[in-house]
């Protein structure tokens, strides 16, 4: 899918963090408007402008003609929804996932929202996608491979009988959005792309309440389950430094937001 992995050195993965950060900052400033009987596309307009404003540019807005800065995906959309005028209802689960260019590197990453109260099946859907995310950076370290990441995640979710996406995967990034090594969702120990030191990558659960299966609205980009039941999505992005694991990216804005509400 991409070419040769990339390997950065410290002075790049500090200005990745800057990215990641700013990433970091315009999920906090998203989190603060959703909400029931809020307009997704506001949502969208509002994450463009701030990163504008941070003297940055959104990555996904033209990228392979993604017409916006966020994709923003609800209920059964498990990535890559657009952001149109449609509104968030009471109930509702929202993926949001952001891309921030800034000095040459990318940042990318994503969170899932609940959208007022939600369902208990919908909560643990949200909390066990977001736990496999941390079970597979516990198997990101320099030495092991990225298939042992996704066999974490894989038997981890699996074992609430959650599916598994296949198609769909994270990814290294750097000077460019997606870049080698492909981090999947699944998978053996020890088998898949060696991990090494100056590795950057973006490791993304998206799992599915029930089935596996998904497939792609005409519009080329939305992606939904087969089966109308909710999925969940979580990335973090991560540095493999010579003092070990780094998770460059921030929940913290974000959970300051959600704290307060």
């Amino acid at each position: 899918m991409f070419n040769q992995i990339n390997l950065y050195n410290q002075a790049d993965i500090q200005q990745i963090k800057e990215s990641s950060l700013l990433v970091g900052k315009t999920l906090g400033v998203v989190a603060e408007k959703i909400a029931p009987g809020v307009f997704i596309s506001d949502l969208d307009r509002i994450a463009e402008q701030f990163i504008r404003d941070h003297h940055a540019i959104p990555s996904f807005k033209g990228y392979n003609g993604f017409p916006a800065s966020l994709c923003i995906s609800i209920n059964d959309v498990v990535v890559h929804g657009i952001p149109k005028n449609q509104i968030l209802k009471e109930g509702d689960i929202v993926s949001v996932d952001c891309g921030v260019y800034k000095n040459g590197y990318h940042g990318d990453y994503a969170y899932t929202f609940a959208v007022g109260e939600i369902s208990k099946e919908k909560k643990n859907l949200v909390e066990r996608t977001k736990q496999s995310l941390y079970l597979g950076i516990e198997k990101a370290k320099a030495g092991m491979h990225t298939g042992d990441i996704g066999h974490a995640i894989q038997s981890y979710v699996e074992s609430f009988g959650y599916g598994v996406v296949r198609e769909l995967c994270g990814h290294g990034i750097g000077r460019n959005l997606h870049e080698s090594p492909e981090i999947l969702n699944y998978g053996r120990p020890g088998k898949g792309a060696l991990l090494k030191k100056g590795m950057v990558f973006c490791i993304e659960p998206m799992i599915n309440m029930k089935d596996k299966a998904i497939f792609m609205e005409n519009d080329g980009w939305t992606i939904r389950t087969k089966d109308g039941a909710p999925s969940a999505h979580f990335e973090h992005q991560i540095a493999l430094t010579d003092e070990g694991t780094e998770i460059l990216s921030t929940y913290k804005y974000i959970e300051e937001v959600l704290n307060k509400k």
